[in-house]
């Protein structure tokens, strides 16, 4: 039996924030826990894993939902790239030095500002010609502002694509509802990003967590 044909698909992900607490933690750390150490020594840290910690349930949602699902086209080694401030896109795995991370975090996600734009904007169209014309972009991240959404909608000549679900949710019920999902091992529902509803009623509180999880 002909196993079904599914397009590409890659998943990019909101950045997570450089200037609150949590950053101070990890450019000024009281202890070095893993995270810190890994940053502060010279081989840096993975930036799947310092955004992770900067964002908490929401970002460590989006990473783990977007490495179940992600179907990267034939040449790329990662379905699944993170937007920076002013390095574009770069796989999770990725590292990162603390002078890197600082230099990241003085740049403003405007899309105004080029050296935030021009980077990303170059990125998604490579993306963009890997995936092909049937390669779906998705973005797991907040299109309610337009600070990295109208940079890719210009980049990706193909649709761009967000789930359903997220609107009206916050950043946590978001990342409850990506780690379910992984729970489930069932992928949600995108739309296009272009001429979405940017916000609605909240949604119901998400159950618990099966104890299994």
């Amino acid at each position: 039996m002909r196993m079904p044909c599914f397009p590409p698909r890659i998943f990019l992900l909101s950045p997570a924030r450089l200037d609150g607490k949590r950053a101070h933690l990890l450019f000024h750390p009281v202890t070095m826990f893993p995270v810190a150490r890994a940053l502060h020594s010279t081989a840096g840290a993975p930036i799947g894993e310092i955004f992770t910690f900067l964002s908490g349930l929401y970002f460590r949602g989006k990473l783990a939902y977007a490495e179940a699902f992600a179907r990267p086209p034939q040449g790329l080694n990662s379905g699944v790239f993170v937007i920076t401030p002013n390095r574009g896109l770069l796989a999770p795995s990725v590292r990162v030095t603390l002078d890197e991370l600082a230099l990241l975090a003085k740049t403003d996600i405007d899309p105004c500002a080029e050296e935030f734009r021009k980077p990303l904007q170059q990125d998604a169209k490579s993306l963009a010609q890997a995936l092909g014309p049937g390669g779906e972009p998705v973005l797991l991240g907040s299109i309610a502002t337009p600070k990295y959404v109208d940079v890719l909608l210009s980049a990706f000549p193909q649709e761009l694509l967000f789930p359903a679900e997220f609107v009206g949710r916050g950043d946590m019920s978001r990342g409850g509802l990506m780690v379910r999902s992984v729970d489930a091992h069932l992928e949600l529902a995108y739309v296009p990003v272009r001429g979405a509803t940017l916000r609605g009623d909240r949604p119901p509180k998400l159950p618990p967590r099966s104890s299994r999880s």
